[in-house]
């Protein structure tokens, strides 16, 4: 019990420290990461599902965390904030489905073989409904686009789509390499001390 509380507590900081580093460019300079909230709420469902009341607490400390530092961000650093808007409070939604989707996938799947296919494909689908979902709500409820129509907003939006999902995609690949390589490093470790036995 006690080291599951460790492991979770240990999934939460990365993923938090992660936010921190990520969070004020959404597609990344050469002195900062892109953006990785897409991919932090997926790993946050897929690395905390076996707990329901970890996953939940985790979800709403990043979902504040998130706020925070946008806040910061706004309020402080004078970084526009042309998307702190009614459509904000759609990032909730969207966060939680890349949340819900994988949780859904953990608790269902493993991370060996065709689950590696299965959870590469939840991972696009699921980024890529986030992706669509909080444009379609950002073009409707922001307050920015009375005169624009959908189809312009939408060929104006596609563009960043790629690099969205592919940003988000690549740090779910590489936590899920990490998590693979620690799991190899485990297993030699606890076949040396078998073989010492």
């Amino acid at each position: 019990m006690k080291y599951t509380l460790t492991k979770t507590v240990a999934i939460f900081a990365a993923l938090s420290a992660l936010m921190a580093a990520t969070r004020f460019d959404h597609f990344g300079s050469a002195v900062s990461l892109p953006d990785a909230s897409y991919a932090i709420f997926f790993l946050g469902g897929l690395y905390m599902a076996r707990s329901a009341r970890a996953s939940s607490a985790a979800f709403f400390a990043l979902i504040i965390e998130a706020g925070l530092i946008d806040y910061y961000a706004t309020s402080i650093q004078g970084i526009s904030d042309w998307c702190l808007t009614p459509a904000y409070w759609f990032l909730v939604p969207t966060y939680g489905s890349l949340w819900f989707a994988g949780r859904w996938f953990a608790l269902r799947h493993t991370m060996e073989g065709r689950g590696l296919i299965g959870l590469a494909l939840v991972a696009w689908l699921t980024c890529s409904f986030a992706f669509m979902f909080s444009n379609a709500t950002f073009y409707l409820f922001s307050e920015h686009f009375p005169v624009m129509s959908a189809v312009e907003y939408a060929t104006r939006v596609v563009p960043y789509y790629g690099s969205y999902v592919s940003v988000a995609l690549l740090y779910i690949a590489c936590a899920v390499a990490l998590h693979m390589a620690l799991e190899i490093l485990a297993k030699q470790r606890a076949n040396a001390r078998s073989d010492a036995v």
